[in-house]
C-alpha cells in the first residue's frame, strides 16, 4: 500500500526535477553566453595578461668621464632579488617579512616600506628588493622557489661610483624615485613609475634625461606559478648617453687633498677657467660615499650610515661651493672698486680715499686693521685697508651698492648646471628688513658694515669666483658649468616594427653670452694691479707667491661673531679669490676654510695647492715674470 502512494507521486517529482534541471541549465547557458559573447573580449585580455608577461631590460645609465677621459662614474651588471607583484595577490607576503629579512639578510622596516609600494603597481611588475646580490642570497632564492615563487632573480645595472667621496658633490647619486616625486607633473610627464631609479643630485640629477636612457623589455609566456616558458618578443633597451664634464681629476684631487690638510677640515675650493667657464675642479669638505645610497640602503648598516650623513653636525651632504652662504670679507672689495670706478665715484686719475685707521658713525669706531693715510685704490686692494673701503661704501651709497650688485649678477644664481644652487643674500634682499627697523631709512652704519662684505652680504662661493674672474678677462663674465659633450648614442631595434628607438646625436655646452660688466680699460688695469700686488707686491698673500708665475688674487676674513667671541667654533672663515697667470689668465682659483682664521694664513696656502698641481700638467713656465704696465 505504501510503495503504490510512493509511485503515485512519482511523475510530479521526476517533472520538478526536470524543471529545476531547466532552470540551472538556462541559467548556466547565460552565463556561458554572458562569458562567451558578451565578456568574450574582457576576458580574452584578462587570459593573456596571465600567461604573457612583459619583464622590463633596464637601460645601462651613461657613464661619466672628466675632460682627459678618465673614468668618474660607471654602470656595472649585478644580480638582484625581485619581488613580482602577481603572485602576491593569493598570499599576505607581511607574514614573510621575517623569512625574507632572515634570508637575505634584509631589514625589516625596509622591506615592509617595499611591499607598501609593491602593491600599488600593476600586475606582473617587479620591484628590487635587494640589489648586488650575493651568490648565497642567489643559491637561497633559487632553493626556495616553490615557497616564495613571487622572488625572483634578475640581471640589472648597478651605479657605481669609483672615487668614492672624491667628487661626490658634483656627481651626485642615483636612487628610487619618490612617492612625493611621482605626484609632480614634471616627472609623470616622462612616464616614470614606482620602481624607477633616477639622479638624486649633482649631474646626475641635473641631466638625468639624458643618462638615464630608455628601458627595453621581454614579452614572455609563463605557467601558472610566472615560470618563463618561451620568450615571444624582445626590445632592447638604449642605454642613456656618456657625458665628458669639464673637470680635471688631477686637480681635483689636489683640490680635496688641500681641504683635508686644512685647520678644519670643512670648506670649499673651486679652479675654472675664466675665458669660458668651464669649472676644472669643484671641492666640498666633508664629504660622503654616494655608493652608500646605492648599494646600502637595504641593509641596517647602510641605512644607519645615510642617516648618520642626515644628521651630521658637519653637514656632509651640503656642496659649500654652490650652496654655503658666507661673508665675504675683503673678496668684496674687488667688485666693489670696479663698482667705484663704473659709478664716478673714484676715478683713475684719483683714487686716493682717507684710511684714518677706521671710521666713527654714530659714536661707534669701527676699525681698520692698520693705518694707511689716503692710498690710492691699487694699494688699499694689496694691503686690503678696511678704512678705504668704508668711505667708498658711503660715497656710494646704498643706491651704488645694490648697482653694484645687481651689476656682478649677485642677486641670482650663477646658472651653473647643477641642481639645488642656493642664491647670494645682500643689501638689495635685507633693504627693506632694514628700513623697517629704523623708521624707513638704511643707516650709514649697514653701509659701513656692507662695505668689507658684513653684515647684510652673505655669498656663495660659486658667485665669488664668477665675480673676480671677470677681471682677469676684461669685465667678460661667463656661465660656469660641467657639461663639454654628451657622447652620440646609436639607434636600436628595428625601424620597421614599434621596437625601434632613434639615435641620440652628441652635443656641447651651449655657451650663452657673457655678461659684460662695465670697466674701461685703465680701471680694469688699476684693479689689476692692486690684485698683482696681494701675491706679489707685499700684500696680504706674499707668502703664497710662486715665481714666474703671477697670481693676482684677493684675501677675506669673514667675522661669524662680535670681537671676543670669534674663537673656536667661530672663528673666521678664510678666503681666497684668485686667477693666474695676472695678465693673462688661463685658470682662476677660490678656497675658503671655514672657521680656520686669516685668509692668508689658511685659504690662500690651500688655493697656492690647486696651482702647483695646475703647473705640472702645464708647458715650461716664462723665463720673466710679467709686470703690470704701471709698475715698469
Amino acid at each position: 500500500m505504501k510503495l503504490d502512494d510512493l509511485s503515485q507521486n512519482l511523475p510530479i517529482r521526476i517533472g520538478t526535477i526536470q524543471i529545476i534541471a531547466f532552470v540551472l541549465l538556462s541559467v548556466l547557458g547565460a552565463r556561458l553566453y554572458y562569458l562567451q559573447i558578451v565578456r568574450n573580449e574582457h576576458l580574452r585580455d584578462l587570459a593573456e595578461r596571465q600567461r604573457i608577461r612583459l619583464i622590463p631590460i633596464p637601460a645601462p645609465r651613461g657613464a661619466i668621464f672628466d675632460r682627459n677621459g678618465k673614468l668618474l662614474v660607471d654602470s656595472r651588471s649585478t644580480y638582484n632579488i625581485v619581488l613580482s607583484h602577481e603572485p602576491i595577490k593569493t598570499i599576505n607576503p607581511a607574514d614573510r617579512l621575517e623569512d625574507y629579512a632572515a634570508g637575505l639578510g634584509l631589514d625589516r622596516n625596509y622591506l615592509l616600506e617595499r611591499l607598501n609600494v609593491i602593491r600599488t603597481r600593476p600586475e606582473f611588475e617587479t620591484m628590487v628588493i635587494k640589489e648586488n646580490a650575493s651568490q648565497s642570497d642567489i643559491v637561497w632564492v633559487e632553493s626556495h622557489q616553490l615557497e616564495f615563487p613571487e622572488l625572483q632573480v634578475e640581471l640589472q645595472p648597478q651605479r657605481n661610483y669609483p672615487l668614492g667621496k672624491t667628487l661626490s658633490h658634483v656627481l651626485g647619486y642615483v636612487g628610487e624615485i619618490s612617492p612625493k616625486q611621482l605626484e609632480k607633473p614634471e616627472f609623470q610627464e616622462k612616464g616614470l613609475r614606482p620602481g624607477d631609479i633616477i639622479g638624486k643630485g649633482g649631474l646626475e640629477q641635473y641631466y638625468d634625461d639624458y643618462l638615464r636612457g630608455k628601458e627595453g623589455y621581454r614579452k614572455v609566456l609563463v605557467d601558472s606559478r610566472g615560470r618563463v616558458q618561451e620568450e615571444l618578443e624582445k626590445v632592447p633597451p638604449q642605454a642613456g648617453q656618456d657625458l665628458v664634464t669639464t673637470i680635471d681629476l688631477d686637480l681635483q684631487l689636489a683640490a680635496e687633498e688641500q681641504l683635508e690638510k686644512s685647520v678644519t677640515k670643512r670648506g670649499m675650493i673651486i679652479a675654472m677657467d675664466p675665458n669660458n667657464g668651464e669649472v676644472l675642479a669643484m671641492a666640498s669638505a666633508p664629504s660622503f660615499d654616494p655608493n652608500v645610497f646605492v648599494k646600502g640602503s637595504a641593509t641596517p648598516e647602510g641605512r644607519k650610515q645615510i642617516a648618520q650623513y642626515y644628521t651630521d653636525e658637519q653637514r656632509p651632504l651640503l656642496n659649500r661651493a654652490i650652496q654655503g652662504r658666507y661673508p665675504p670679507g675683503s673678496t668684496w672689495k674687488i667688485p666693489e672698486s670696479v663698482a667705484g670706478l663704473e659709478q664716478g665715484v673714484i676715478t683713475v686719475a684719483n683714487s686716493n680715499v682717507t684710511c684714518g685707521g677706521g671710521i666713527t658713525i654714530g659714536g661707534k669706531f669701527t676699525r681698520c686693521m692698520g693705518s694707511h693715510g689716503a692710498p690710492p685704490l691699487s694699494y688699499a686692494i694689496t694691503k686690503s685697508c678696511d678704512g678705504y673701503y668704508y668711505r667708498l661704501g658711503l660715497k656710494m651709497g646704498i643706491d651704488g651698492l645694490i648697482k653694484m650688485i645687481e651689476t656682478f649678477g649677485y642677486d641670482k644664481p650663477s646658472g651653473i648646471d647643477l641642481p639645488n644652487e642656493k642664491t647670494p643674500q645682500t643689501p638689495k634682499t635685507f633693504r627693506s628688513t632694514i628700513e623697517k627697523r629704523y623708521g624707513g631709512r638704511w643707516i650709514d652704519i649697514e653701509t659701513v658694515y656692507a662695505s668689507i662684505g658684513q653684515s647684510t652680504v652673505v655669498v656663495t662661493p660659486i658667485s665669488m669666483i664668477r665675480a673676480v674672474a671677470s677681471i682677469g678677462v676684461q669685465g667678460k663674465m661667463y656661465v660656469p658649468h660641467f657639461l663639454k659633450e654628451f657622447k652620440e648614442i646609436g639607434a636600436v631595434g628595428d625601424p620597421n616594427d614599434g621596437t625601434y628607438t632613434e639615435a641620440k646625436p652628441a652635443f656641447g655646452f651651449q655657451h650663452p653670452e657673457p655678461r659684460m660688466i662695465p670697466m674701461t680699460p685703465e680701471q680694469n688695469n688699476l684693479v689689476l694691479k692692486g690684485m698683482w700686488g696681494v701675491v706679489n707686491g707685499g700684500g696680504t698673500a706674499g707668502k703664497i707667491r710662486i715665481p714666474g708665475f703671477d697670481i693676482a688674487g684677493k684675501t677675506g676674513t669673514a667675522q661669524v661673531a662680535a670681537l671676543g667671541q670669534d674663537k673656536g667654533k667661530n672663528r673666521d672663515h678664510a678666503w681666497f679669490v684668485s686667477f693666474a697667470p695676472a695678465y693673462k689668465p688661463e685658470i682662476a682659483v677660490i678656497g675658503l676654510i671655514e672657521n680656520s682664521g686669516f685668509g692668508g694664513d689658511n685659504a690662500a696656502p690651500a688655493v697656492r695647492g690647486v696651482y702647483t698641481a695646475y703647473l705640472a700638467k702645464r708647458q715650461p713656465l716664462p723665463t720673466d715674470s710679467q709686470q703690470p704696465d704701471s709698475k715698469k
